[in-house]
């Protein structure tokens, strides 16, 4: 007798859609060079789509400026080069002619990838004219530049803008008169409120924004010849900072408009994109596109191949059918500290098989958290004190091999309460460990 069995059909895989769509901006994926030295021109942005780009946002026109050398500077650290980034470099020093030029031919080229023009002029006559001009080029969109911290806020531009609300509103309304495609306010994070900022470019009408530009800062001294770099002559300037460190900051403030109620405007992530696991950061915490500079100038475009293939695999093994499944996920577990539930409480444990006695956990537990590490007689592998463990996860920041030490739940009988229920009388905190 043939037993007849019927083939096990596996089910198929689901390939996201990572299409973008940023305040009405369109891109075949989120993945956007910020306006920089790597969207300069036309050959490079041609490139870049040939790489996989979904969209370019061309360096910044203006009245074309001469820069100075040097321009760049790196932040070292323990023998990684780069983790920080810092430029005085100023917009575009070519002529506003050829830009024009170059962003025509590009966009009739590549028609289906987003071609963002960076804008930052003075008066409302040169918002006009070059306003008009980027779209007779065939600009997808435009992005205002409020943010630049360094050489062009000292002329009343830049983060001269970003940081008062006022103008930010007024120059942002002034666009919007002679706009007849989305525009989106690049914003500076060289203020002490990103959500006041965001509101002014809404009230102006903008259509969306972008954040974070650089930083103000200055990346070091030259201590051979005593000047601050990166060294112009005898002399240097601060200048913007950027690159992987920077991540931290601009995920707050990405976060805080996107969790903003009043706000509601898309965000296009800018600040510390080197992976696609950043990239898949700075949408769950509600960006539409992410851009990238630093990371390209020292890698090359090539690394987008990598950005799409990972966010792609991420969002298929998690069922994401498009980037909708993804954008804002994370936002709502954005809380006030006062929101938190203080009896949540974990603690740490070692993997023996995985530990290699190094007891780097030992020397910063002792030295700089709760002492509740020790060395023990006969293994290389710490004991942990639970009931002094306070949960604070240095331990785990400082071990060297992955998930040798985890961060364990315990249950300690005492029911959620946030601090802000303690002081209203309507939660009980548990006790305090390491209160001794």
């Amino acid at each position: 007798m043939t037993v007849h069995i019927e083939p096990t059909l596996k089910p198929k895989k689901i390939v996201p859609d990572l299409t973008a769509n940023t305040a009405g901006i369109i891109s075949p994926n989120p993945f956007w060079l910020a306006s920089a030295p790597p969207a300069n021109s036309g050959n490079q942005v041609k490139r870049a789509f040939d790489h996989g780009w979904g969209g370019a946002v061309w360096k910044t026109l203006g009245q074309p400026i001469q820069n100075v050398s040097s321009r760049f500077g790196g932040l070292h650290f323990r023998g990684t080069r780069a983790i920080g980034f810092n430029n005085i470099e100023l917009i575009t020093d070519r002529p506003l002619d050829v830009n024009f030029k170059e962003i025509a031919e590009v966009k009739k080229q590549y028609p289906k990838h987003a071609v963002i023009v960076s804008l930052m002029v003075e008066s409302e006559e040169e918002w006009r004219d070059i306003i008009l001009r980027s779209i007779d080029a065939g600009a997808d969109g435009l992005e205002l530049n409020f943010g630049c911290p360094h050489g062009m806020c000292e002329r009343g531009m830049g983060s001269a803008v970003g940081q008062e609300p006022k103008a930010c509103e007024r120059i942002t309304s002034w666009v919007m008169k002679y706009s007849t495609i989305p525009v989106l306010v690049k914003l500076t994070p060289n203020i002490d409120d990103i959500v006041m900022m965001g509101m002014a470019a809404k009230r102006g009408g903008a259509n969306g924004v972008s954040l974070i530009n650089t930083i103000k800062s200055i990346i070091g001294v030259d201590l051979d010849r005593m000047v601050v770099e990166p060294r112009v002559g005898a002399q240097s300037s601060n200048g913007g900072y950027c690159g992987a460190a920077v991540k931290p900051i601009a995920l707050h403030m990405v976060a805080a408009l996107a969790r903003e109620a009043e706000f509601g405007l898309p965000i296009s992530g800018i600040g510390g994109v080197t992976n696609w696991r950043d990239a898949a950061e700075f949408l769950a915490l509600g960006s539409s596109s992410v851009q990238v500079c630093t990371e390209v100038m020292l890698r090359g475009y090539r690394i987008v191949d990598d950005m799409i293939e990972g966010l792609t695999t991420f969002m298929a093994d998690r069922g994401m059918r498009s980037l909708g499944d993804l954008v804002g996920r994370a936002v709502p577990t954005y809380a006030e500290w006062g929101d938190l539930d203080m009896n949540y409480e974990t603690v740490a444990r070692i993997d023996a098989d995985k530990c290699i006695g190094c007891h780097l956990c030992v020397v910063a537990c002792d030295d700089g958290a709760h002492q509740c590490i020790h060395k023990q007689a006969g293994t290389h592998v710490p004991r942990i004190d639970e009931s002094e463990c306070v949960g604070c996860n240095l331990c785990q920041i400082v071990c060297p091999v992955p998930d040798c030490i985890s961060m364990v739940q315990v249950e300690n009988g005492y029911p959620p309460a946030t601090w802000n229920e303690h002081m209203a009388g309507l939660g009980t905190l548990r006790p305090k460990k390491g209160a001794h």
